[in-house]
């Protein structure tokens, strides 16, 4: 006689980028365990895989992780996190003032959002002549960043996120272009038009959380800004 499947609860939540509503569900014990050996091995592709693999399954297939901005991904994990583990996530910060005493602090996941800075915007006039349309990066573009951000890597990346490029009424379809014509239209920028570009991903939506800690030694108060998943697990 077979074993009878639990039926898992599902819950809705809203994609960032477009407004969109999906189901979801949390995650199971053997996804957990997938992620727990891949966290054990410390191989960062491993963790890539199960990482992306949860989102899809406990998405029902719906959001494809390596297609999807990263910021969506990240809203979608610390979502599946809160409904799979707890609401709750306990950080040990670390106070600005004195960089030597922290302090335990508890989070709520449904406080923790994704936050754009006003005025941004994925259309960039480098000049009068020239407007280029930007994407926002995905897992599979992150993925290609080492942990030391070498500077080629992070060039590539800004390459990889180049949507289209408008030269007065011409323009240019990313995919219709290839790596090498990207790298040197990108070489032909000066500083300021450059951090135009780069000026886009300092905007972008961001999971993004501030919170308030008083160093309990100084009794003096610390505004310290969460970016980024890695910060809420840290």
């Amino acid at each position: 006689m077979a074993l009878p499947k639990l039926n898992n609860t599902q819950y809705e939540l809203q994609l960032p980028s477009t407004g969109k509503s999906i189901k979801f569900r949390p995650w199971l014990v053997k996804e957990q365990k997938l992620l727990m050996m891949a966290q054990e091995s410390e191989d960062e592709k491993e963790i890539e895989r199960a990482f992306a693999n949860i989102v899809t399954e406990c998405t029902f297939g719906e959001v494809e992780p390596y297609d999807s901005p990263m910021f969506d991904i990240e809203y979608i994990f610390l979502k599946l996190r809160g409904k799979s583990v707890g609401d709750s996530i306990q950080l040990n910060l670390l106070c600005p003032d004195d960089e030597k005493t922290r302090v335990m602090v508890n989070l709520n996941v449904e406080d923790i959002g994704i936050q754009m800075k006003d005025g941004h915007t994925n259309e960039i006039d480098v000049n009068k002549e020239i407007k280029v349309i930007m994407k926002y990066p995905t897992l599979k573009d992150m993925g290609k960043i080492g942990v030391d951000g070498k500077v080629t890597e992070v060039f590539s990346m800004i390459a990889n996120c180049i949507l289209e490029i408008h030269h007065n009424k011409t323009i240019y379809n990313r995919v219709d272009v290839s790596d090498q014509e990207v790298s040197d239209f990108l070489d032909t920028f000066s500083q300021p038009e450059f951090e135009k570009l780069s000026g886009f991903f300092d905007s972008m939506p961001k999971l993004q959380h501030e919170v308030v800690v008083k160093n309990p030694k100084t009794k003096k108060e610390n505004n310290i800004t969460l970016e980024g998943l890695q910060s809420f697990f840290a």
